[in-house]
């Protein structure tokens, strides 16, 4: 699964951190990008592929390896209850193989989770942040935050009631459906500059920066692991 560290390199994190300080320079909002690895922790795949690989050994040992009944004059083959644990212990390994499995690869966590349940982790998880990292608690209320999650492959903006006020909340839902689209085109950098870049330009206007604007965020990218 692709960590937040080291998703973007050191170089690319400066450019989204340059961007956001681009971004201030022309408002006062202030801009605060989160990049995280998970917003879940997402236990359902887990248990499902466990079974799974739990019913396909089964199947397997059953295939390959029929019980028969002994003939006359045969005293040869294993005893019964060594069969058995064996079988037992076959299947508790292929359990914990698939549990393994559905906890550290990144595609089957996805396939077995249902993506209702991962809107609402990342909604959550960005709410979270929103205050966490105190993006709520700008002196004039102008706080936004773009929150990325990369195994869900979705993304958040979230701003303070004076950005939405000035700008309303479709501008916002707009940065978030242009933020996925490049995203999903495969530069990052790229995307999240951009949508810092418009957020700079389009409340330059009606949010503009005082001459005594004072930074109350660092102009940091924050990565969540």
């Amino acid at each position: 699964m692709q960590s937040a560290f080291t998703y973007l390199t050191e170089d690319q994190q400066k450019q989204v951190e340059q961007a956001v300080v681009e971004a201030e320079k022309q408002t006062s909002c202030e801009i605060v990008p989160v990049l995280a690895t998970s917003s879940g922790r997402y236990d359902r795949p887990e248990d499902i592929v466990g079974l799974w690989l739990t019913v396909i050994t089964a199947l397997t040992l059953w295939f390959l390896f029929p019980r028969t009944t002994g003939q006359t004059g045969d005293w040869g083959g294993m005893p019964v209850v060594i069969e058995l644990v064996l079988a037992a212990l076959l299947l508790v390994i292929a359990f914990i193989i698939g549990a393994v499995a559905g906890s550290r690869i990144g595609w089957l966590r996805r396939l077995f989770t249902p993506r209702q349940q991962m809107q609402d982790e990342v909604a959550a998880r960005a709410r979270e942040i929103f205050f966490d990292k105190r993006v709520h608690h700008t002196e004039g209320g102008t706080g936004i935050l773009i929150y990325i999650s990369l195994f869900e492959h979705m993304a958040v903006a979230l701003a303070d009631q004076a950005v939405i006020d000035k700008l309303g909340q479709t501008f916002i839902d707009q940065l978030c459906q242009k933020l996925t689209e490049g995203l999903h085109s495969g530069d990052a950098t790229t995307a999240i500059c951009n949508v810092i870049q418009e957020i700079g330009t389009q409340a330059s206007t009606p949010l503009p920066r005082a001459e005594d604007d004072q930074n109350e965020l660092q102009d940091l990218l924050v990565l969540i692991d």
